[in-house]
């Protein structure tokens, strides 16, 4: 096994356990998750639906194939998370939640550019613009 592939499957490991920790904690209401999203402002249904999302994100990116799924899930929990961390920073409510959050954050774009092909959706193409003319296909 490859150093990329082996720190992809640790990041990954880190990241899936972090998410089914959440989900769990916000899904029994535990580890302070009523007092945190009370103080952030949001209604406690919110804790429901992004327990559950974070299962169904954690479970896609376990399992084999799926790609696209795979490129939602990340989505998903990045933003997720990036909400939390400027939820935090907005109102405040420390520098360990910003660390612990920023963290976070971090093993998913870790997890994410570190993928293996067989895990990808596709090849990241980027747009030239190029001055060139080039020979049109209609003429």
């Amino acid at each position: 096994m490859n150093i990329k592939r082996f720190a992809y499957w640790i990041t990954t490991a880190a990241l899936l356990f972090v998410m089914l920790a959440g989900a769990l904690g916000e899904l029994t209401r535990q580890w302070g998750t009523i007092e945190t999203h009370t103080v952030l402002g949001y209604p406690l249904y919110v804790l429901n639906i992004i327990g559950i999302w974070k299962i169904l994100g954690a479970l896609i990116l376990a399992v084999p194939g799926l790609p696209r799924l795979k490129e939602w899930a990340y989505a998903g929990m990045f933003f997720d998370i990036t909400g939390a961390l400027l939820s935090h920073a907005f109102v405040g409510t420390g520098t360990i939640h910003l660390l612990e959050t920023g963290s976070i954050t971090l093993l998913v774009v870790a997890s994410w550019a570190l993928r293996p092909s067989s895990r990808t959706f596709g090849n990241l193409t980027f747009p030239t613009f190029s001055f060139v003319k080039r020979p049109s296909v209609l003429s």
